[in-house]
């Protein structure tokens, strides 16, 4: 009955632009979807923490370049103080330490407006399904970074010391799923969860959720 009661719900959609514009048309479109729901709008990124922290929507629609503060700061924000909100960076940038600066601050998914009337609906969906979405030009731009260390030595793989219960907990937070959701998919406790999430980024010296998911792609762990 409650899985039921959940799919019905609408995903609640924070928009996060500074182009009033580009915000009634991103609305008209999202309003659109049976299953979307523009809950909110901010103007800049302060607003987008205050409006974050107020309506705790589903996922905030982030660009990056605001005035006040920047959509990269406000999604660290919104990450530290409402964590269960998801972030999607929709912007012009395909600047490559935007991407990797976005990630770290916790953000979900990186895409270019330019695709956003293609791709964003699907985006959404993906997000709220709590896995990662980076539009093709992030996903270059990760891959590159990968090559790059492999042929600099940087990249060292520590993946066959992780043990099969780690890998499968691994694949899960990369897919997006907290210790809870973890935890009662392997039937063990959240506890258990958090001790091989640790072991984890000891043996891959990860030190972010950010990272783990990167290191994930890397791996091909998130193409299933």
């Amino acid at each position: 009955m409650t899985t039921t009661t959940k799919a019905s719900q609408k995903i609640r959609i924070l928009l996060a632009d500074d182009h009033t514009i580009l915000r009634a048309g991103l609305k008209m479109m999202l309003n659109a979807q049976p299953d979307m729901e523009v809950v909110g709008e901010a103007q800049d990124g302060r607003q987008a923490l205050q409006e974050a922290l107020r309506l705790q929507p589903d996922i905030v629609l982030m660009d990056i370049t605001m005035p006040d503060m920047s959509g990269i700061e406000a999604t660290r924000q919104i990450k530290k103080q409402v964590p269960e909100t998801k972030v999607l960076i929709l912007t012009m940038h395909e600047n490559d330490e935007y991407i990797f600066q976005a990630l770290r601050a916790g953000a979900s998914g990186y895409m270019l407006k330019e695709a956003a009337d293609t791709d964003l609906i699907s985006a959404l969906h993906v997000i709220q399904n709590g896995q990662v979405y980076l539009s093709p030009v992030a996903q270059s731009v990760m891959v590159g970074d990968y090559l790059q260390r492999v042929r600099a030595g940087e990249e060292k793989d520590s993946y066959e010391s992780l043990t099969e219960r780690e890998r499968e907990i691994l694949k899960l937070v990369a897919e997006g799923y907290t210790n809870t959701k973890i935890a009662e998919r392997l039937v063990i406790s959240p506890k258990t969860v958090d001790t091989h999430r640790t072991h984890i980024m000891d043996k891959l010296n990860l030190h972010s959720r950010a990272e783990l998911v990167k290191y994930a792609m890397r791996r091909g762990l998130l193409e299933d």
